[in-house]
């Protein structure tokens, strides 16, 4: 919510895009303006960086934050901002529905989770949601976070350190390595290149110790990334 030129408050939610792809803001801009009135686009960004001085600078109200980008992801946007700017309300948009991700992004401060599956009047319903105090969370994802949050028998666990080692982007090569795609297939999925895809094989096999990819399989399997 922000003042017009006039002095009157602006009842319109305003909205900061964080997605490494030009498109998928180009769309979710589209989607958002043309049927939505009360929620106003005012600014995006591609990268941990642009995020940082954009969200600094223009203050707005609810940050769509997506969780991998390739300078970092949305907690360590939200680390270097939330501190600063407690107003400013954080929904993660992500393509993962991974519960790790889940997590690390809700622990770090945003205030809910949905996945890119979702339409444009559902995504501008979360974004009231959250603006007005609500946490927002796709079906599925919910039981994560009350799981993590949970001392009940079974709940998730807390952390891991040993898949703390690994960077958000090592276990979603890790997660599709385990499930059997091959380098081309996890560099198209994940929107890298196959050259990046092995550096971020190699840094796994080097961090878990593991001498190759079906030991990675097992491994990953155990902590129920797959």
């Amino acid at each position: 919510m922000t003042e017009s030129a006039n002095g009157e408050q602006d009842t319109r939610i305003g909205v900061f895009l964080v997605d490494d792809h030009g498109l998928f803001r180009a769309g979710v801009r589209a989607e958002l303006e043309r049927a939505v009135p009360d929620v106003e686009v005012v600014g995006e960004a591609g990268s941990v960086e642009e995020a940082v001085a954009g969200i600094r600078h223009l203050r707005p109200d609810v940050v769509l934050l997506d969780v991998h980008m390739p300078d970092g992801g949305g907690a360590e946007v939200l680390r270097r901002i939330r501190p600063e700017l407690p107003d400013v309300v954080f929904l993660a948009l992500s393509v993962s529905d991974a519960a790790e991700d889940v997590i690390a992004v809700i622990r770090a401060g945003a205030r809910g989770y949905v996945t890119k599956t979702i339409s444009g009047r559902e995504l501008a319903d979360a974004v009231r949601r959250v603006h007005t105090g609500d946490a927002v969370f796709s079906p599925r994802l919910a039981g994560f976070v009350l799981d993590a949050f949970s001392d009940r028998p079974g709940a998730a666990p807390h952390s891991d350190p040993e898949l703390d080692m690994l960077t958000p982007r090592e276990r979603d090569v890790l997660r599709l390595l385990a499930r059997g795609y091959a380098y081309k297939e996890i560099a198209g999925e994940l929107f890298i290149s196959v050259k990046t895809v092995e550096t971020h094989v190699s840094s796994v096999l080097r961090k878990t110790q593991m001498s190759n990819r079906y030991e990675l399989s097992r491994w990953a399997s155990d902590r129920r990334l797959v």
